[in-house]
């Protein structure tokens, strides 16, 4: 007899697969390129990205309001997709830790990290027992909707799926940066450019000496204790020379840097005509 469209399908479904697979493609030297995402949570922004070839999402929302909405969709889409998304929060902050993990996103970026208490909060938020603090609520985006059969054998993988980013942004950051680094559960450590070129004293100047020298001095202690290192630079060539030194990720740009320059490259084509 066919089975029908109402019963449960045979194959066993791992909601942790997602996260758990983009750890790896980490742990392998992969070079990974993130789209990020400052206002635009649309599905088909998803689509956009995953056709421009990206292998996860940057959600800002340090910056930007999303509601929990918006969030919940877009996530889920990425999901779908197989693209993994990676959300800033705006602050150390529980509740706001747990809802986005529950809408499906696979790991948790924070902001201006300066030391490894604040990453050990954040793991407590993060991880679940015996590891952290976390509360279980295994029927939202973190399951794909699919409520897990075994909640012992889901908690241990969801453990192992997600993932902590440190963003060191700051002087006090890039002065703590070993142990920073070296906090226990930390999977990549992200160099916020624009705030720090601030903070060694020339903004907005990501290829300045001083700045490339600090950022250095952060890429080398990652591979010195074998945590990936990522940043933005001010463009391929410069992530090239990085790629070079180590460098394993980028947070490439957003949906208005592209529609900017393709708006204005586009009007100049016109107007050669015109």
């Amino acid at each position: 007899m066919a089975k029908s469209r109402g019963t449960q399908s045979s194959v066993k479904h791992d909601p942790t697969a997602l996260g758990r697979g983009f750890k790896r493609r980490l742990k392998s030297n992969d070079i990974l390129l993130g789209g990020m995402v400052s206002e635009y949570l649309r599905p088909s922004l998803v689509k956009h990205y995953l056709y421009a070839g990206f292998d996860f999402i940057f959600v800002d929302k340090e910056h930007i309001f999303f509601d929990g909405l918006e969030m919940s969709d877009f996530v889920l889409c990425a999901r779908d997709n197989q693209l993994p998304v990676i959300s800033k929060i705006g602050e150390l902050n529980r509740p706001e830790t747990a809802r986005l993990l529950e809408a499906g996103v696979v790991g948790i970026q924070l902001p201006r990290t300066e030391s490894r208490e604040d990453l050990m909060t954040l793991v407590e938020f993060v991880k679940f027992t015996p590891v952290g603090s976390r509360a279980a609520a295994p029927g939202f985006g973190n399951v794909d909707y699919v409520p897990p059969e075994d909640g012992a054998a889901w908690i241990k993988k969801a453990n192992l799926s997600t993932v902590i980013v440190a963003h060191i942004e700051t002087r006090k950051g890039y002065e703590n940066a070993e142990e920073i680094v070296t906090t226990p559960h930390v999977d990549m450590v992200y160099v916020g450019p624009y705030d720090f070129s601030i903070s060694m004293g020339h903004p907005g100047d990501y290829d300045h000496p001083d700045v490339k020298k600090g950022i250095q001095k952060i890429l080398d202690l990652c591979l010195k204790h074998g945590v990936p290192f990522g940043t933005t630079t001010s463009g391929p060539k410069a992530a090239g020379q990085l790629i070079a030194r180590g460098c394993r990720f980028f947070e490439v740009n957003d949906e208005f840097q592209w529609i900017r320059e393709g708006a204005r490259r586009e009007v100049s084509e016109y107007r050669k005509y015109c």
